[in-house]
């Protein structure tokens, strides 16, 4: 995908100059001021040159680990293996209808995730039964118990942020989990999410600095217009994240940019410009020797043929132009919703994926010359050792995907690709939860919360 992102690049920057950004928040503004910004046309706007916008990229690590609760996890880098996560959300869908999710869904939820082989991270996520403020404190805790995985917190309180720093040492100083927040354009970042990074820094906490522009809405229609606004959003966030924290992990998301369907009037996060969105956060990214971010989404409500085309295609595009962290799995509704049987599903389209981009190796041992002349004409190549000791790593294995008789499909009730994943969701989702922390650590992890649930 060739997207001109030095233009995009130099737009962004020209925007950052005039008008600027409007960041809400007093004591940032000042900090900003002091390390040679300058005020804009109005009350806190403010307007970034290009040199305080290299110092900062300059400070941001290009590679850097997500760990999981026993320090090791994947690295992230701006050329790296994509990383997945998981998505936050509102709603649940199982049997057939949507309902919101609550405190009693997550460990399940935490724990199905857990055993899905391509899911490397957890995403926290708004229970109806929690108090808005205390969802992040309480969803750490919840996930922390029911897998190792790494977690990205959905952040939605100063105050949880400050609980958070606390329980990050609880668990150890190594960056077992992040955060993130997204910026409220055009061109303006709200005092939640500044006060969030305000209070997070110092502690070694990554951080997915998110730019959303909607083209036609909160950006211009033209997709290289909202880029240029996303971009010049997510720098102004990273500038003050390297100030409050030099050094700290920041992840360059213009992935999350979307569409705005002029017919429906709904926001539109599975269509093909997502993925050129995708495709230039990936591209940005490496020109700022960063790792990006972008989510895979759909509009689907179910798990259906639509879910299936607006998925696969998003894994194939994401995956293949290297987006660093790809958000996704169990994703329906545009976010708002997540789904047992799409995680599996998801998971399954993955492994698909990644088995095509690795492509077709061709070497002495591959064509195998020696092998088809001693099989011989006519001969069967099933019995040779050859067979034996490649065709694991060679040929996809799915484990949901049907891939037997018709006979054989209509013995075991003709299921369709949703219900068998229904099912192994089901299965995953009650083995036993693994956290890697002692018990002191759980019950110190548990007092936190409660101390917070507490006070809210």
């Amino acid at each position: 995908m060739n997207i001109d992102v030095e233009r995009i690049h130099q737009t962004a920057l020209a925007l950052l100059d005039d008008p600027g950004v409007r960041m809400e928040h007093d004591e940032i503004c000042s900090l900003l001021l002091s390390h040679g910004a300058r005020e804009g046309k109005s009350t806190n706007v403010i307007r970034f040159p290009a040199e305080l916008i290299q110092e900062a990229l300059s400070l941001c690590p290009s590679t850097f680990q997500l760990a999981d609760r026993l320090n090791a996890g994947k690295q992230v880098s701006p050329d790296g293996e994509s990383v997945i996560w998981s998505v936050p959300g509102m709603n649940i869908h199982e049997d057939g209808a949507a309902r919101p999710f609550t405190s009693r869904d997550l460990p399940r939820w935490a724990r199905l995730l857990h055993y899905l082989p391509n899911v490397d991270g957890i995403f926290s996520f708004a229970m109806e039964d929690v108090p808005p403020k205390a969802r992040d404190v309480v969803g750490l805790n919840i996930i922390s118990r029911n897998s190792t995985k790494h977690i990205r917190v959905f952040c939605f309180s100063p105050e949880g942020a400050e609980t958070m720093v606390r329980m990050k040492q609880v668990v150890g100083n190594f960056p077992w989990f992040s955060i993130g927040f997204t910026a409220h354009g055009p061109l303006r970042w709200t005092n939640l999410a500044l006060e969030i990074f305000r209070r997070t820094a110092g502690a070694g906490i990554p951080v997915t600095v998110n730019g959303e522009p909607m083209a036609g809405v909160s950006g211009p229609v033209t997709l290289a217009g909202s880029c240029a606004v996303g971009t010049a959003e997510i720098l102004a966030g990273i500038v003050v994240n390297q100030l409050l924290e030099p050094g700290r992990p920041c992840i360059f998301n213009l992935g999350l940019a979307h569409t705005f369907d002029m017919r429906t009037a709904i926001a539109v996060t599975g269509g093909p410009e997502n993925a050129l969105y995708a495709a230039a956060a990936a591209a940005l990214g490496r020109l700022y020797a960063i790792p990006s971010s972008s989510w895979v989404s759909t509009e689907s409500m179910a798990p259906d043929s639509q879910a299936a085309l607006e998925k696969m295609f998003g894994f194939a595009t994401h995956l293949q132009n290297r987006v660093s962290v790809v958000w996704s799995v169990g994703q329906l509704e545009s976010e708002i919703t997540v789904s047992p049987a799409q995680a599996v599903l998801d998971d399954e389209m993955i492994a698909f994926t990644r088995r095509y981009l690795r492509g077709m190796e061709v070497s002495d041992e591959t064509l195998a010359i020696d092998v088809i002349r001693e099989t011989g004409i006519a001969g069967s190549f099933l019995e040779h050792a050859h067979t034996m000791e490649h065709f694991r790593s060679e040929l996809f294995e799915p484990h949901v995907l049907f891939r037997q008789r018709r006979a054989d499909w209509h013995a075991r009730g003709c299921p369709t690709a949703a219900e068998t994943a229904a099912e192994t969701a089901r299965r995953l989702a009650g083995l036993e939860p693994h956290s890697g922390l002692s018990e002191q650590q759980l019950g110190d992890l548990a007092k936190l919360t409660d101390e917070f649930l507490k006070q809210v």
